[in-house]
């Protein structure tokens, strides 16, 4: 029998587990429900990723490239005149448009960091990419306060049901900004 040849098995395996703790939670990930869900064979998760950790691991980076990407091509982030509280907001306005499942899945992901220490240094990734970004509008302090903000604002939203205030993000993160 041929081996066949399939590059893109890796990045579905990947997205495959997105899906799955998106669907059950990361108590339902398994390399079985990973396999099941990106239609290759179990093997396939094994060779990719030895452990349930490196999975996650790799689920945990791809969330955390997605948003990376919408900070780095937003021009008014990077333009001095803008008004970086207004910026910000808009940001999590459009992460949060696409519904709340997406913004419950990643949080997922980077709050499994409390109980899996492997976890840790991605999510640290994150804020520290993060920083760096708003850092060329603010001084690194802020940058931090204005991230711990965003994840407490998300969080709230997350966690009490309520809907996305803009407005009220644009004030706080104005109020940190200065």
């Amino acid at each position: 029998m041929t081996r066949r040849y399939d590059p893109e098995r890796r990045r579905r395996i990947i997205e495959a587990a997105i899906r799955v703790v998106g669907a059950k939670g990361i108590a339902g990930l398994s390399h079985r429900s990973v396999a099941a869900e990106a239609d290759v064979p179990l093997g396939s998760t094994t060779y990719h990723f030895a452990s349930l950790d490196e999975l996650l691991i790799a689920a945990l980076r791809r969330s955390n490239e997605n948003f990376a990407e919408v900070m780095r091509e937003s021009e008014a982030l990077a333009d001095p005149a803008a008004d970086l509280a207004e910026e910000l907001a808009r940001l999590l306005g459009e992460y949060f448009s696409g519904g709340r499942g997406r913004a419950e899945l990643e949080y997922e992901l980077y709050l499994a960091a409390l109980r899996r220490p492997a976890l840790r240094p991605v999510a640290a990734e994150w804020t520290d990419g993060t920083a760096e970004l708003l850092s060329r509008r603010a001084d690194p302090v802020t940058a931090r306060a204005l991230i711990a903000l965003m994840d407490g604002i998300c969080l709230q939203v997350l966690l009490t049901g309520g809907d996305y205030d803009e407005a009220y993000a644009r004030e706080m993160l104005g109020r940190v900004a200065g």
